[in-house]
C-alpha cells in the first residue's frame, strides 16, 4: 500500500493541469492514466505519412508574449509556455449556410471583425460594437469570480460588472435582440456555436459571448506538434515537479470512510492507494455510477439529471494535393443547413438528417504540417441524441462510410473543392470510437450540456455547494467549466487549487 497527498485520476487536459497545481502547493501527488499516453483526446496519430490531430481545431484565448490571454497567463504559471512551439491561425472562420444563401470569411481582431461585419450587414457596426463591449466586460467579470473562487461579493459585483449581472439569465438570441443586431449579422456572430454543443435560444450568453471575445480578441494558436505536444509538456512538468505517474494503470474504485469522504483509490491489479484526495478527470457518470460503492443522494440527482452534449464523429483526410491544388481556401470552415441554431440542432439528433461539419485544413495556418504536395484535413460533427446505439454491429462499417461519404460530398458542393481523387489515407473516429478511447458515457465529447440551471455561471457559483463528498474534486469537460480545450486547463487549475487548500485546511 502506498500513501499519497492527493491522486489525479485521468490524465486528459484537466487532470494534467490540476497535478501540476497539486505538486506546485506541495502536495505528494500521483497521476494514473489507463492509456499508455497522456492527453485524452489532446493526441495525434499516424496513419501512412500524415500525422493527424485527434481533436484540437485551435486553442482560444492564448496570444502573443505581448498580447498574452488567460490560457497564456495560465502555461506561464504552469511553466509549459515555453516547452511547446506554436503557431497563429491565419483568421477566424468561414461560415456557410444553405438556408440563408450564407458564405462570409471573418478575421480576427476586435475592430477587424466590427468592419468586416459592417460589409458583409451594412448598419451592423454599432450593435457588434456594444456587442464585444459587452463581452469584455464578461471576461473582466468571470476572471474577478475565478480569482475569489467563485466566492464573489454581490455588491462589488453589481457596482463594477453592473451588464454581467443584467444579462446573467439570458440566451445569445435574447441578448442579440436586445441589442438590435440585424439578422444576418446574429447569424454570421452565431457560427462558433457548435463548439459549445448548444443552440444560441437555450446557450447562455454570458457563456457564448465570452468564448467568441477570448477567439477574437486574441486570435487563435496552435501547437505545430499537434496539441499532443501540449500533453507531453504537461507531463513532462508533472515529472519536474517530482509527481508519480502510472500509465497503462486504471483506477477502478474510490474507497470512502465512515462519513463518506475520500479514503483511497483501488487500481486495476489490486494495489491500494491511501489518500484523502482525488481529482477525477472522467465523467461523473462513470465515478458515481462504477467507482463508489456509496454517493451522497443528492450527487447521484444532480448527475442524472444533467443532460450530455454533444457525441463526436471526426473523419482525418490525408490527400496526396496541396490545399491550392484540391481548392481549399481557408483554415477553418462551419457548414450549416441552416443559421437557426435551434432547427441545426434537431436535425443533429439523427445519423439520417445531420449533415453539420466543422472542417479544418491545417495545412492553411502550417503548410510543413505534411509532406510537401500534401494536405490534412479534419471533418467533425456533433450528435444531439445516442442515434448511434441504435446502430447494429453488422450495419457499423456501412454507416461510418455513409456519414464520411457525406462529409466529402457537403464540403465539395459548399466550396468548390475537390478532394475525391486525391484521398491517400482515411480514418473515422465514431462515438464508439471515442466511447472506448476515453470511457465516456455514449461517446460524449463535450460533456454535459450547457443549460439554463446547469450553465457556465451557475456551475462556478455553486462549486461550494456543489462540493458534497470530501476529499472529492472533478477536472475536465464535465467540471465547472464544461467543455473545451481551455475550459479544460481551467477547471484543473481551479480544482488542483481548491484541493491544496482543502489539503492544507486539514493540516
Amino acid at each position: 500500500m502506498k500513501k499519497y497527498d492527493a491522486v489525479v485520476i485521468g490524465a486528459g487536459n484537466g487532470g494534467l493541469v490540476a497535478a501540476i497545481r497539486l505538486l506546485q502547493g506541495g502536495a505528494k501527488t500521483l497521476l494514473v492514466e489507463k492509456h499508455n499516453l497522456p492527453g485524452g483526446f489532446a493526441t495525434s496519430f499516424r496513419r501512412g505519412r500524415f500525422e493527424f490531430e485527434a481533436s484540437l481545431h485551435e486553442l482560444n484565448d492564448f496570444g502573443t508574449a505581448d498580447n498574452a490571454g488567460d490560457v497564456r497567463d495560465l502555461f506561464d504559471e504552469l511553466g509549459v509556455t515555453e516547452k511547446i512551439d506554436w503557431l497563429e491561425i491565419p483568421e477566424a472562420y468561414r461560415v456557410i449556410a444553405r438556408a440563408e444563401k450564407l458564405d462570409a470569411t471573418m478575421p480576427f481582431g476586435v475592430s477587424a471583425f466590427i468592419d468586416k461585419m459592417e460589409k458583409y450587414v451594412p448598419g451592423s457596426r454599432p450593435s457588434v460594437t456594444k456587442f464585444f463591449a459587452l463581452a469584455e466586460e464578461i471576461r473582466l467579470a468571470q476572471a474577478y469570480s475565478s480569482s475569489v473562487n467563485g466566492k464573489t461579493d454581490p455588491k462589488y459585483m453589481v457596482e463594477h460588472y453592473g451588464n454581467f449581472v443584467r444579462c446573467g439569465s439570458y440566451s445569445v438570441n435574447e441578448v442579440l435582440s436586445a441589442l438590435k443586431m440585424p439578422k444576418k449579422a446574429k447569424d454570421i456572430l452565431n457560427a462558433y456555436w457548435c463548439y459549445l454543443g448548444a443552440h444560441c435560444d437555450d446557450l447562455s450568453f454570458l457563456h457564448y459571448a465570452s468564448m467568441v471575445n477570448r477567439y477574437i480578441l486574441r486570435g487563435a494558436s496552435m501547437p505545430k506538434m499537434r496539441s499532443h505536444e501540449i500533453s507531453l509538456a504537461l507531463t513532462e512538468r508533472v515529472r519536474e515537479l517530482g509527481g508519480d505517474i502510472l500509465f497503462n494503470t486504471e483506477a477502478v474504485k474510490i474507497s470512502t470512510d465512515r462519513e463518506g469522504g475520500v479514503a483511497g483509490v483501488t487500481l486495476g491489479d489490486g494495489t491500494e492507494i491511501i489518500t484523502r484526495h482525488v481529482v477525477a478527470n472522467c465523467a461523473p457518470h462513470v465515478v458515481f455510477g462504477r467507482m463508489m460503492d456509496k454517493a451522497p443522494e443528492a450527487e447521484i440527482r444532480a448527475t442524472n439529471a444533467r443532460k450530455f452534449a454533444g457525441r463526436g464523429f471526426s473523419m482525418f483526410l490525408g490527400l496526396d494535393a496541396s490545399a491550392e491544388e484540391l481548392g481549399v481556401e481557408n483554415h477553418n470552415y462551419f457548414l450549416y443547413d441552416t443559421m437557426d441554431t435551434a432547427a441545426q440542432y434537431e436535425k443533429m439528433r439523427t445519423i439520417k438528417e445531420n449533415e453539420v461539419q466543422a472542417t479544418v485544413c491545417l495545412n492553411r495556418a502550417y503548410p510543413e504540417c505534411s509532406p510537401k504536395g500534401t494536405c490534412m484535413m479534419y471533418f467533425t460533427t456533433l450528435y444531439m441524441s445516442d442515434d448511434w446505439g441504435n446502430i447494429k454491429p453488422e450495419e457499423y462499417y456501412k454507416t461510418k462510410n455513409y456519414v464520411a461519404d457525406k462529409m466529402i460530398a457537403r464540403f465539395e458542393r459548399d466550396t468548390g473543392a475537390k478532394l475525391r481523387g486525391h484521398i491517400e489515407e482515411i480514418s473515422i473516429a465514431a462515438p464508439m470510437t471515442y466511447a472506448r478511447y476515453c470511457g465516456h458515457p455514449e461517446g460524449v465529447i463535450y460533456g454535459y450540456e450547457s443549460q439554463y440551471w446547469d450553465g457556465l455561471m451557475p456551475r462556478l457559483q455553486m462549486m461550494g455547494e456543489d462540493h458534497k463528498v470530501r476529499g472529492l474534486r472533478f477536472a475536465g469537460g464535465y467540471a465547472m467549466r464544461l467543455s473545451g480545450y481551455s475550459s479544460a486547463y481551467f477547471s484543473g487549475d481551479i480544482s488542483g487549487r481548491q484541493t491544496v487548500g482543502d489539503i492544507k485546511k486539514e493540516g
